[in-house]
């Protein structure tokens, strides 16, 4: 079993940035793989990106590359981290960590099997 917990969310202007982290209880941490996912009232739960268990393997959405940043510390944090630059209003919504018991989850969240409570992301000037 594993529990997330999101935090540093906020309020920030265009063109802004964020680090979002995740926090992640369960001795198993490293052997799963990570992704982050948002959503906004009326829409589905969108893909951010994902990270590999060995770090060795990211994915991003054409929407946040170039500007977004997956990492984890599996060695002393247990934390996955979400570095937001370039910050933009459409990036507004709440954001999910999420692990899933594979190696890697990809862009789907059906493959996922634990989430997050989500963290809120306001992008406004």
């Amino acid at each position: 079993q594993v529990q997330l917990v999101e935090s540093g969310g906020g309020l920030v202007q265009p063109g802004g940035s964020l680090r979002l982290s995740c926090a992640a209880s369960g001795r198993t941490f490293s052997r799963y793989g990570m992704g982050w996912f948002r959503q906004t009232p009326g829409k589905e739960r969108e893909f951010v990106a994902a990270i590999s268990w060995s770090s060795s393997s990211t994915s991003y959405a054409d929407s946040v590359k170039g500007r977004f940043t997956i990492s984890r510390d599996n060695a002393a944090k247990n934390t996955m981290y979400l570095q937001m630059n370039s910050l933009k209003p459409e990036d507004t919504g709440v954001y999910y960590c999420a692990a899933c018991r594979t190696v890697w989850g990809g862009s789907s969240s059906a493959q996922y099997d634990y989430w997050g409570q989500g963290t809120q992301v306001t992008v406004s000037s």
